[in-house]
């Protein structure tokens, strides 16, 4: 009878956990599908509305990364001793409020690029908060033996939302214009916070505030970070990956539109091949690291995507336009590869502790990188063109394989 009992509470957990799990995906969803729509059309707005030169355009993406550098370190002692899911709400609302800015701002003739940076550093700030505490939050309602299939649908979702959402930016931005699209994504912070609002609270297994200074606290995460002889390469090549990443954000509208004269309509449909890329990646990633071992798969995910981007600056106008999707899509799907293993890898390893210092820690380097990225390409393409800045690009790409082939990653077949 006990342990009929005890059974019927274990399947009750574990109904609840899904539940959970599935209210967390959809809000992710919903606000992924608005962050696609504004790849396309913040940009846009910047080129076609407010005529930004390279450097100007460079600027967005820079803000909006440049938060992981100004609070992502205290983004974890943040997320420890803050009510998780009341946290994660309210930064849905502030990024809304800021989103909405940008279309009313644009209405009374008043917008300038300034703003436009400056709404994207406050979402940026705010972002930081929040996907520290979705990265904690996930461990806590998906057991370890299901991180790695969550985590690839988790990615497999933001990719289909990647692949469908920005072909559905460059149309609303042709047919309503690029700041008037943005709505669509201040709705969807909404939509977010109001799913969030209605997941259960969680049992909180995460440990009491810990004892010490902030400082003391982002030390001991940082310190987790730079010992571990796997996280540590693996961070290695995450930053070089972003690095490039933040390059390419930069740079892909103008050499579309500017370099390449793609029409407006059809920029949403050449960017949304990283969707597909992060589409096909993410459901590679259970399979590979199944066939080859983890680590394996993240070295060779890591390689063929940093070779592949040879072929953006190989691309022209009309049908040439295939050769840049063919390259970005497979960069991109190197990139979820290696995203989703190492995720995983930290977030399995990890004492709970530790979990939201380490996940503030790693992605306070990586994602730091970005604007850096960003800001190095705008200054690149502004004096060189951005054809040869996607050359050089290239060339940092493969940088980031190496990382891993010469660690003590390339000695093993599983992360560990």
């Amino acid at each position: 009878m006990a342990q009929a009992e005890l059974g019927s509470e274990e399947k009750t957990g574990k109904a609840r956990k899904a539940g959970m799990f599935w209210r967390y995906w959809t809000a992710s969803t919903a606000s992924g599908v608005g962050d696609a729509v504004t790849t396309v059309a913040l940009p846009l707005v910047a080129i076609e509305t407010l005529h930004a030169g390279a450097f100007e355009v460079s600027l967005l993406p820079a803000a909006r990364f440049v938060a992981w550098l100004a609070i992502g370190l205290p983004a974890g002692v943040i997320v420890q001793r803050l009510p998780l899911r009341g946290t994660q709400i309210a930064m849905d609302l502030i990024r809304a409020a800021a989103m909405a800015w940008v279309p009313l701002a644009a209405a009374l003739g008043i917008l300038q690029l300034w703003q436009l940076v400056l709404v994207t550093l406050v979402i940026g700030l705010a972002g930081v908060v929040f996907d520290v505490g979705n990265s904690s939050f996930l461990p806590s309602i998906v057991s370890k033996e299901e991180l790695t299939a969550r985590n690839s649908l988790l990615s497999g979702s933001s990719a289909a939302t990647q692949l469908g959402a920005p072909s559905l930016g460059g149309v609303l931005v042709h047919f309503c214009g690029a700041a008037t699209s943005l709505l669509v994504d201040a709705v969807s912070y909404v939509v977010s916070a109001v799913i969030l609002w209605t997941v259960p609270r969680p049992k909180d297994k995460r440990a009491p505030a810990a004892t010490g200074s902030p400082w003391a606290q982002i030390s001991e995460g940082w310190r987790h970070v730079a010992r571990h002889p796997v996280i540590r390469p693996c961070v290695t090549a995450a930053t070089l990956v972003n690095f490039v990443c933040g390059t390419l954000i930069a740079l892909t509208p103008l050499y579309l539109v500017r370099t390449l004269g793609t029409p407006v309509g059809l920029v949403g449909v050449v960017m949304a091949t990283d969707g597909l890329g992060s589409l096909v990646g993410a459901a590679l990633t259970p399979r590979l690291a199944a066939r080859l071992g983890s680590a394996r798969a993240i070295r060779w995910a890591a390689s063929v995507g940093a070779v592949a981007l040879v072929l953006l600056p190989l691309s022209s106008g009309g049908w040439g336009l295939l050769l840049f999707g063919l390259g970005n899509t497979v960069f991109t799907m190197g990139v979820v590869v290696l995203s989703i293993l190492t995720r995983t890898h930290r977030q399995s390893v990890t004492p709970p502790v530790l979990l939201p210092r380490v996940m503030a820690t790693v992605r306070f380097v990586s994602w730091g990188a970005v604007p850096v990225g960003s800001l190095l390409a705008g200054t690149a393409a502004a004096a060189l063109g951005t054809r040869d800045a996607l050359w050089l690009v290239g060339a940092v790409a493969l940088l980031a394989p190496l990382a891993l082939w010469a660690g003590p990653v390339r000695r093993m077949r599983v992360l560990a």
